[in-house]
This record gives structure tokens, sequence and C-alpha cells, in this order.
């Protein structure tokens, strides 16, 4: 029961991801990215990371997808149609997304983390603790970098959304 349900929302996950890459209409991308948050936030539940759920929907759809739509609407949408991202088109792209797709899945088959047969440990109770531990000493510099990374998104975004002055 718990695969079947795990394998619909990562379905669900996939194809609201393509389609944050296929829309045309910011709006519409930034709304499948939503998506795709709240379908890994069931995973996490799926998994017994409740904690990790709450966390997702509290930080990535609630905060970062308020701040992109913020970015989405002050931005001049129809000036930024007209111009194109790749100029040479969008082979390069999807030969990449197919690279990086076919990888994803050589390594998902080749790793037993994911056999059916395995058992899923539950956590003690200090996961909090465990969590913050683990975010803060064996992963702080990932950790660190997502955060200078969204801090240069946000730089960006600022320039971006700036007029010209004349």
């Amino acid at each position: 029961m718990d695969q079947g349900f795990f394998l619909l929302f990562a379905t669900v996950s996939v194809i609201a991801a393509l389609m944050v890459v296929l829309a045309r209409n910011p709006v519409h991308s930034a709304l499948a990215l939503m998506a795709c948050f709240l379908q890994i936030s069931a995973i996490f539940v799926l998994l017994g990371a409740p904690l990790l759920a709450v966390i997702q929907i509290f930080v990535y759809v609630g905060a970062i997808m308020v701040l992109f739509l913020f970015v989405i609407m002050m931005i001049d949408v129809r000036e930024a149609v007209l111009q194109r991202f790749l100029p040479g088109g969008n082979l390069p792209a999807l030969a990449l997304l197919v690279l990086l797709g076919v990888e994803m899945l050589v390594l998902v088959l080749r790793s037993g983390r994911f056999s059916v047969t395995g058992t899923v440990a539950t956590p003690g109770g200090d996961e909090i603790r465990q969590l913050s531990t683990t975010f803060f000493a064996d992963y702080l510099l990932p950790f660190e970098t997502a955060s200078v990374i969204l801090l240069a998104a946000l730089i960006g975004a600022i320039v971006l959304a700036r007029k010209e002055s004349e």
C-alpha cells in the first residue's frame, strides 16, 4: 500500500516538475512548482518524517513560492516572453535533461536503499536534535551553499526587476 502511494506521489511530482519546465506562462510554472513541493512533502510523510514534511510546506510552499510569485509579478512578463534564453533552440537543454534523467535512473537502480524488501527504520524520540546535528555538523557546507545560491537568485531577481534609468 505504501509503495503504491509512493509511486503515485513520485509520478505526480515528476509530472509537475516537467510542467515547471514546459509551461509557457510563468505563473502556471510557479503553480506547478508548488504542486511538486506538495508531492515531495507527501513523500516525506510516507517515509515517516513528518517534521521534514511540515518544513517543506512552510518553507518552500509558503515562503519561497510567495517570493517567486512576487518576482514573476514584478518582471514585465510580456517583454520577457519575447526574449529567448537559449537562442540556439532547446535541443542542448533537452539532451542534458535526458542525460541527467538516465543518470538518476541508473543511480537509483544500482542503489540498495530502494529495494522492496528493505525495512524503514523509525527515528527515535529525539529526531529533531539528530536532524539539526546532521544539518549543521555533517552537511554544513551544502546547507550554506544552498543559502548562498538562494541569495544569488534573490539578487538576480532584484536586478532583473529593476527598471533601467535613462
